[in-house]
């Protein structure tokens, strides 16, 4: 991908100045937030910055999108349930280079703009490492104007907080979005359906070809949250897409009519808890198949939303591999490589049948390996057969080592 590189033209340099950056955190506070300076709290004055800065930022990521769009470039992405991107406020002023500009504007108005990047809620959406070095993939991409997405998962609580009660740790849910995140932009109209549970039927088709159709027991929306991630002193802002889970009908009308209220949202639950929670507990079965959906959903959402993109520019998808390099980090979006399941249920496939070849990347490190019994994924995931073919293939060389 190194050959990839892509030029992206600069913003205008008037709106880089000391003067500009004064002038429009000023607006923000009025015309955005509702607040004027004498009442305006410590988050107020943060969002009318962060909001100041994300403009900026959206000048440069739509730059990037449309030059990407109207070259065709080939673009990696980057698939992780992980990332830790650590605060977005002091980072992105750094990579704009507009840092020092930024500070002597809050100067100008008689702000600390240190004290404004402490009221910043950082989002905990990993748990160490894995995540970290997810950010840091994204961040050099982009570094390196290499055309990139980045696909994961928006979880509504991240890592837990800490806290010291009588000499004891104890966690604490971590409420990132508790004051709003002014560095994502919701998408509600890029939304991918996902099926979860159910049964398989064989049938054939017109052509005389045996097909197997999945027929769910519900369906969960995955609705896509956007957040640029800008290269150091480069115009380049590449992409990061997070999703969230929701239900596919949020509220039972007729349940709730009958008096059956918990009915009538059991849905909504349901599909919620899938984003809900970083890694949640996976000793119990229930959380089992929750950790297992919560790789489908994101995988599924992510693999729809490349295809999406690849029919924008009214191209055959024959030369979909040409289009995109798909990057797996660590083994938690492993299911990408199982099958077109991770798509659309049903015979009526929105887009030409695609022969399915996966290319096996094996990860031989034991702490990394996780194993499925078959029963356990064909509960939640159905159309297995498909991935048992495949799987066959694959597992030959590691069922001795790590039988499972």
């Amino acid at each position: 991908m190194g050959r990839n590189r892509v030029n992206i033209p600069p913003p205008p340099v008037a709106l880089d100045t000391v003067e500009a950056i004064r002038e429009v955190f000023t607006e923000k506070l009025y015309n955005h937030l509702g607040r004027f300076p004498e009442v305006a709290t410590d988050n107020d004055r943060y969002l009318a910055l962060a909001f100041t800065v994300r403009d900026r930022l959206h000048r440069r990521g739509m730059a990037t999108g449309e030059t990407y769009y109207r070259q065709r470039c080939r673009t990696a992405c980057y698939l992780s349930a992980e990332y830790l991107p650590g605060p977005h406020l002091a980072r992105n002023l750094l990579n704009l280079g507009l840092l020092d500009e930024a500070r002597q504007a809050m100067a100008d108005l008689g702000l600390s703009f240190d004290g404004i990047a402490k009221q910043e809620e950082e989002p905990g959406l990993g748990n160490g490492g894995l995540g970290r070095l997810a950010a840091c993939f994204m961040e050099s991409m982009a570094t390196l104007q290499i055309p990139a997405i980045g696909y994961g998962i928006r979880y509504e609580f991240g890592i837990f907080d800490q806290a010291i009660r009588d000499g004891w740790q104890v966690e604490l849910t971590d409420k990132w979005l508790g004051k709003g995140n002014p560095w994502e932009i919701a998408r509600p109209e890029i939304q991918h359906e996902v099926p979860i549970g159910g049964y398989t039927e064989r049938f054939t088709d017109g052509s005389g070809n045996h097909r197997v159709r999945w027929v769910p027991a519900h369906v969960v929306k995955g609705v896509a949250y956007d957040t640029y991630i800008p290269g150091h002193l480069v115009n380049t802002a590449n992409l990061l897409r997070l999703w969230k889970a929701e239900a596919a009908e949020f509220f039972d009308f007729e349940a709730f009519n009958v008096g059956d209220y918990w009915r009538a949202v059991e849905d909504k639950i349901d599909s919620e808890n899938i984003t809900k929670i970083l890694y949640p507990n996976d000793e119990p079965m229930r959380g089992k198949r929750l950790r297992l959906e919560q790789q489908f959903f994101f995988v599924s959402c992510s693999l729809q939303d490349m295809i999406r993109i690849f029919l924008q520019t009214g191209s055959d998808l024959g030369g979909f591999s040409g289009k995109y390099a798909v990057q797996l980090n660590d083994t938690h979006p492993a299911v990408f490589s199982t099958s077109p399941t991770a798509s659309r249920p049903g015979a009526s496939w929105p887009w030409p049948t695609l022969r399915w070849q996966p290319s096996w990347t094996r990860c031989w490190a034991p702490a990394a390996f996780r194993t499925w019994q078959g029963w356990k994924v064909s509960n939640p995931l159905p159309r297995i057969p498909p991935s048992r073919r495949s799987g066959g293939r694959s597992r030959g060389p590691t069922r001795r080592p790590w039988p499972g």
